[in-house]
């Protein structure tokens, strides 16, 4: 891979890891950074080719492995991220701002939004809310992150995960602060008048 730019965005070297996908112009927050089909399934019968990378890979919740297009596959991860990636469908994904991002900042996932396994790694995001260490798993996220993370899984991750999600349903409610309940209790003495 080399330098490039993709419409809206630049891919070149990131401080975070390799290359990464750079905003060519500012973004605000909710708007659509850029739209793109995926490049293929990864199958057994079509696995990767001469010159593609495993690493350059995406999987889906139902276990299917999809090989991304340029310049998806060059999003990095970051615990604090600037986007997401927004399903469409199970074939088309777009990357999203969660909030304003200047021209020159470079746009970036927490891989952890629609994550499952047991994959651990070291991370170099470098943010303020940076964990260190990163494992694939969303419910291995603290439960406010989980919780923050909630609107942004996919529906396919919703219906594979149906019951874990259920699960993080029910500790939400425990986890909500109750307001506290004010009594009014009836005095049995009668009331002091005046006179």
């Amino acid at each position: 891979m080399t330098e490039g730019a993709f419409g809206d965005v630049i891919v070149k070297p990131s401080l975070i890891h390799g290359f990464g996908v750079f905003a060519a112009r500012d973004f605000r927050a909710g708007e659509v950074i850029f739209d793109t089909s995926e490049l293929r399934l990864v199958t057994a019968e079509d696995p990767l080719r001469e010159g593609e990378e495993e690493r350059h890979c995406d999987w889906l919740a139902d276990g299917r492995q999809v090989l991304l297009p340029e310049p998806a596959r060059y999003i990095n991860h970051c615990c604090n991220p600037s986007a997401w990636k927004e399903y469409r469908n199970v074939v088309r994904r777009c990357a999203t701002a969660f909030r304003d991002i200047g021209a020159g900042e470079e746009i970036t996932h927490d891989y952890r939004i629609d994550g499952f396994g047991d994959v651990v790694w070291e991370c170099n995001c470098r943010s303020a809310r940076c964990r260190k260490v990163v494992h694939s798993d969303f419910f291995q996220l603290p439960l406010a992150l989980q919780i923050e993370y909630l609107p942004y899984l996919s529906d396919l991750y919703k219906r594979v995960f149906r019951e874990k999600l259920g699960r993080l349903g029910q500790q939400m409610v425990t986890q909500v602060p109750r307001r506290p309940t004010i009594a009014i209790f009836r005095s049995s003495i009668a009331p002091f008048h005046s006179s």
